[in-house]
């Protein structure tokens, strides 16, 4: 490994003791580029790399609020406004309670790179908070979002910051705090946040769009391996917007999700989620009782099996991580590895501890896709709606599918040309990293030192 690489990344160990979130998706990334580096000494003059794993902005605030029974609560709000280098700060509000400082910063860290490889104009950035909406009423989520917006309004703007949905904070979650953002600042900045209703600047698809987009890099993986995704069962961990927007594209090209993960344990539905009464009972599933999937087996009579995960069964062709980071272990990644499965394809941010991807990465027959790059779609999306509210012109769900596609064609295409570009043959995860890194390298670059 070169050795300024190196010394980035156990300084960044040494400045971030509490981070190991942060410091995973940084040491994953520095390993990738090491190549680059080695060809670049300028980067080294410039100290481009502490610059770039340090944010830009990261703050902190207070969240006050008061539930239904008139009791007062504080919660701790976050904004990571990463890098602006290509764009305004761009990515998602997280609402969960296991969010903290660790969290925030990987994802922003993440979504800075991933929004790079969209091609289009924008920075990373990230936020959320400890607040967790499951089983609050929607005047408590309302009043919560209220007061968070008051903290951040501030500080984001179309030409600023523009944040988005994440988990646990969808199209309702938007509306509350882009209704406070606009009784704030008294006017119409619709550009300001993304995933809202399509009645009001919405863009069509956006639910469905970091699900479509997994799929349609997918099918270049596939398509580089002369396969096709016709007649191929999936395993997807998780149920929410990312798997749901999985199953229904997969359905809709011939394949079918066969396993789903939940915090309770996982379905096996051998049929597969693919008719329209199925994937309309996720929506109801996850809507009414977010924290279980069993009621899916017995509504459809299929196998549930209780507190266990699907890593490792044999009758899968593709395992695609949709739910949340570090999913996947060591221990988990040694059943893939042993199933004999020929294509991992990561979807959710940095679901694979870094021990675990390493392993899964070095097994021959084995295609590891990096999340970075498949799950780009959502936020490539997201950029599309910021268009549309420019343009104050919707497109149909036809333009914007198009668009997706086109999208995670680009994003696979330009990962296998860095990667080959460097003599590392078809390595997607190495690829991913060197195409984002090369796009906010040069902006950095060519902005001068600050």
């Amino acid at each position: 490994m070169n050795s300024y690489v190196q010394k980035v990344i156990n300084d960044v160990k040494e400045r971030n003791p509490n981070e190991p979130e942060f410091i995973q998706a940084v040491e994953e990334l520095l390993t990738s580029i090491s190549p680059v580096i080695d060809q670049h000494p300028e980067y080294e003059k410039a100290d481009l790399l502490h610059r770039m794993t340090e944010p830009e902005r990261m703050f902190t605030f207070r969240v006050t609020w008061t539930d239904d029974n008139g009791q007062v609560h504080t919660n701790r709000g976050w904004r990571c406004q990463f890098n602006g280098a290509v764009g305004p700060y761009k990515g998602g509000l997280r609402f969960q309670k296991n969010v903290n400082d660790s969290v925030i910063k990987f994802l922003g860290f993440e979504q800075t790179f991933k929004n790079a490889l969209t091609g289009l104009p924008i920075g990373g950035g990230k936020g959320g908070s400890d607040f967790d909406p499951s089983g609050r009423s929607d005047a408590e989520i309302m009043r919560f979002c209220q007061s968070y917006m008051t903290a951040l309004y501030r500080y984001i703007g179309p030409d600023t910051d523009v944040p988005a949905g994440d988990m646990g904070v969808g199209e309702r979650e938007v509306g509350y705090l882009f209704g406070q953002y606009r009784r704030l600042k008294a006017n119409f900045e619709n550009g300001v946040i993304t995933g809202k209703n399509p009645v009001y600047g919405g863009s069509l698809i956006r639910p469905e769009a970091t699900g479509y987009g997994a799929v349609y890099y997918l099918c270049e993986v596939l398509k580089h391996e002369k396969d096709t995704i016709k007649g191929k069962r999936i395993g997807v961990s998780g149920y929410g917007n990312v798997a749901w927007g999985i199953m229904k594209k997969a359905a809709q090209l011939g394949a079918r999700v066969t396993y789903i993960s939940g915090p309770d344990g996982y379905i096996h539905d051998e049929e597969g989620v693919v008719t329209e009464e199925k994937l309309d009972y996720i929506l109801e599933m996850r809507r009414t009782d977010p924290m279980h999937c069993r009621s899916y087996a017995e509504k459809f009579n299929c196998e549930f099996v209780e507190g266990e995960k699907f890593w490792g069964v044999k009758d899968v062709d593709i395992y695609m991580p949709a739910a949340t980071q570090n999913d996947v272990d060591i221990n988990s990644a040694r059943k893939i590895a042993q199933s004999g499965v020929k294509y991992y394809i990561e979807v959710a941010n940095m679901p694979t501890t870094n021990e675990a991807l390493n392993y899964l990465a070095s097994q021959t027959g084995i295609i590891v896709a990096p999340s970075k790059a498949v799950n780009a779609g959502g936020v490539g999306v997201s950029a599309l709606e910021m268009s549309q509210n420019s343009e104050r012109l919707p497109w149909t769900a036809q333009d914007v599918d198009d668009q997706l596609k086109r999208m995670m064609v680009n994003i696979h295409e330009v990962s296998v040309t860095a990667a080959k570009g460097y003599g590392l043959g078809y390595n997607l995860i190495a690829g991913a990293n060197i195409a984002g890194f090369m796009k906010i390298a040069e902006a950095m670059m060519a902005q001068g030192i600050f």
